[in-house]
């Protein structure tokens, strides 16, 4: 399967509106296409009856190389903690053998108004079985 076809691995160039004057990529810029791929990840989850929603209470970036404009970077989706309310993601950033940056997204599943916090359901929590590291 190439990565085109795999729901875990988003590739991307950098566009110019995501550098700074130095020519490199804004921190923010990693988060959000992070959560692009994150999002094309989630649409192949399997449908559960009254699903949660899912909000993101932490985001963050470790950058270890900074990518610049026209860089080919490819995200990769794994699931790095699978909690009774909660699922952490982590996105690894690369381009070519290289790992730019890694993307650390942790979700709160909730219901309501109020957003009260609610279990993960059983389905949800064996298809992110398959990919926790």
């Amino acid at each position: 399967m190439t990565s085109a076809e795999r729901s875990d691995v988003v590739e991307m160039r950098v566009a110019p509106r995501d550098v700074d004057r130095h020519g490199r990529m804004f921190i923010a810029s990693y988060i959000s296409e992070a959560e692009t791929a994150l999002s094309n990840f989630w649409r192949t989850r399997p449908l559960v009856d009254d699903e949660p929603a899912y909000i993101a209470t932490k985001a963050s970036c470790s950058l270890h190389r900074a990518l610049r404009h026209d860089d080919l970077a490819r995200f990769s989706v794994r699931v790095s903690k699978i909690g009774g309310k909660s699922i952490g993601f982590k996105i690894m950033v690369e381009t070519g053998q290289e790992l730019a940056a890694e993307v650390e997204i942790l979700w709160l599943a909730v219901r309501g108004e109020q957003y009260e916090p609610v279990p993960l359901p059983e389905d949800t929590r064996d298809w992110l079985y398959k990919y926790l590291d």
